[in-house]
């Protein structure tokens, strides 16, 4: 019997490729709710191919809109305007990660956007695929607490924790000395440090391996990617922060590893395909056969595997990560949105490549203790307060 499920963020490039997946392996998994936020046209095809029970846009202005285009969609491929029922805004997000026939919820929507929704199908004991790091970062003490309680299995959907997740089969956690996520270092790896304030948002988003949506892009080149999956590899594997290593590997064909206390080292590689993690986290424990399209690995054709250590002096957001991890409490979740504000500015030119960490140190620095994050309000109170210290900040020119 096929496997309900709901994708949250279904317009942007995880959705899009967990629908690729998922249309290959129709006896497997049929789609009850799609989210958005505003990608209309897109969400329309989606609908009318997958035939969804439930749908939620952005706000109750996309409703009326979506609806002409479901007729438009429908018309061009002959068929009737599918019966669905149209929610909107978080509530509508809950309603999709808590449908009664929903057993498995990917969390793809960017940001902090998925959170709440995230949370509430954690509490209904809900499986997650997680491709939002950020709802780990955030809140990740309250997330595990809270999936422990109420039996919910969280699978990693990035590839780096995919990866790990996949390297701890092979022993026990007490046998790991470390573990070792490999970044890609991004377009700006060997660029000069004192360029790097002239780059232009239009250069940071040509990632020079994977195809991402714009703030995970960004982070990637500035290195708070990895910041990000140091404090997610934290909270999904129960390692503390110094037994957490990042080396980069530009090839991003080995996409973790880890390392056993008597020296051994186990790594997972694979293509660059991210449909690779998310099939795996839809199916685990059983691993299905590849898609027809997705490419083996060739070794020989890859030829050679390069790894070097980070300079964090050129980009510096993953040290404040980890200080942020080590201080606990509200720094992650104040980090996390300050990064949010800073690289959105970025992306519309309102603050240079450069600034970005700048932003994010002087939001670690006024966050002056470590208040719990211990409920959602918690959690989304501190979210607030960090994002309107980081808009002043992104508005007061640099001294």
């Amino acid at each position: 019997m096929s496997k309900g499920l709901s994708i949250l963020g279904s317009t942007g490039s995880i959705g899009r490729q967990c629908l690729s997946v998922v249309k290959k392996a129709a006896d497997q998994f049929h789609v009850v709710a799609l989210s958005a936020g505003k990608n209309l046209e897109l969400l329309a095809q989606q609908v009318v191919e997958f035939a969804p029970k439930l749908v939620v846009v952005g706000n109750s202005g996309y409703i009326e809109p979506l609806l002409v285009r479901l007729r438009e969609v429908g018309a061009r491929h002959g068929v009737p305007l599918p019966t669905v029922q149209i929610a909107c805004g978080v509530n509508g997000q809950i309603e999709a990660a808590t449908h009664p026939e929903v057993e498995i919820v990917l969390s793809a929507s960017h940001g902090t956007t998925g959170l709440v929704a995230t949370y509430k199908a954690i509490e209904a004991g809900k499986r997650i695929g997680l491709a939002n790091k950020e709802v780990l970062v955030a809140a990740g003490e309250l997330v595990t607490r809270t999936a422990r309680e109420r039996g919910a299995e969280i699978l990693p959907v990035d590839s780096e924790h995919c990866a790990l997740h996949q390297c701890l089969r092979s022993g026990r956690h007490a046998e790991v000395r470390r573990l070792i996520l490999t970044a890609s270092g991004g377009p700006f790896l060997n660029t000069p440090r004192k360029q790097l304030a002239r780059i232009t948002p239009e250069e940071a988003l040509q990632h020079p391996v994977w195809k991402m949506g714009g703030r995970i892009t960004i982070d990637s080149a500035t290195l708070m990617n990895k910041g990000l999956e140091i404090i997610e590899a934290h909270w999904l594997f129960g390692f503390p922060e110094e037994r957490i290593a990042v080396i980069i590997h530009p090839e991003s064909v080995v996409h973790s590893m880890i390392e056993f206390r008597d020296g051994f080292v186990m790594a997972q590689m694979s293509v660059p395909d991210m449909r690779l993690p998310i099939q795996y986290a839809l199916n685990y424990p059983d691993r299905l056969a590849m898609n027809g399209d997705s490419r083996g690995l060739d070794l020989v054709a890859v030829s050679k595997l390069r790894f070097a250590a980070p300079d964090t002096r050129r980009f510096p957001c993953l040290d404040l990560a980890r200080e942020a991890l080590r201080k606990g409490g509200s720094f992650p979740c104040a980090m996390n949105a300050a990064d949010e504000v800073a690289v959105e500015a970025f992306l519309d030119h309102r603050l240079g490549f450069s600034d970005i960490p700048r932003v994010i140190e002087r939001v670690l620095e006024q966050t002056t203790h470590a208040k719990s994050c211990g409920s959602l309000d918690d959690v989304l109170a501190c979210d607030q307060e960090a994002r309107c210290r980081a808009r002043e900040l992104v508005a007061t020119p640099a001294r």
